[in-house]
């Protein structure tokens, strides 16, 4: 397997079987999305549920956005010979990581699942919400997703998050990379 990790404001499609996307999640989302028939699949990773503009601080980062990362990765798998009808749609992460910042997990599994309402989309699996940190992997030509509860975690993504928070608060003055 070629393990392929992506972070926040990411997103990977493939038509490769030896790919294995992996992600770590908080409050943030991964869409994991599929066309069986085409053989083409990939994950996302936002952070924010939506911008009108897609700008975060003075760079444009759309991607970290769910309304734009939810474009991207499916506009990607139609290029890839997907058809939107036959897309497989599965959904993990809104998890509560910090009590200042509550709705976050939550307003991004709402985002999620309201805009795949909205482009007919069904849901075929998912883990949203709740008090816990994920691990997902996600074999995109087999639709086979592995996902860890990682409760041990959680203080750990949330000072993740709190970090992340507290810069975004400021004056951005130059690029910022949050993960590695």
């Amino acid at each position: 397997m070629k393990k392929i990790k992506i972070g926040p404001g990411e997103h990977f499609v493939t038509r490769d079987p030896s790919h294995l996307i992996i992600t770590v999640l908080g409050s943030c989302i991964a869409a994991c999305i599929r066309d069986p028939v085409a053989g083409a699949g990939g994950m996302n990773h936002f952070m924010l549920p939506q911008s009108d503009t897609g700008n975060w601080g003075d760079a444009s980062e759309s991607m970290r956005y769910g309304n734009f990362a939810m474009e991207r990765l499916i506009n990607d798998i139609l290029q890839l010979g997907g058809v939107r009808r036959r897309l497989e749609v599965k959904l993990f992460g809104g998890g509560l990581m910090m009590a200042d910042h509550a709705a976050i997990g939550c307003k991004n599994a709402d985002f999620a699942e309201a805009y795949l309402r909205a482009e007919n989309m069904s849901v075929a699996a998912c883990d949203l919400r709740g008090l816990h940190a994920r691990r997902v992997e996600y074999l995109p030509l087999t639709g086979k997703v592995m996902m860890l509860q990682i409760e041990s975690a959680n203080s750990k993504v949330a000072r993740l998050e709190q970090g992340f928070a507290r810069s975004i608060r400021k004056t951005p003055t130059g690029s910022i990379e949050l993960f590695d």
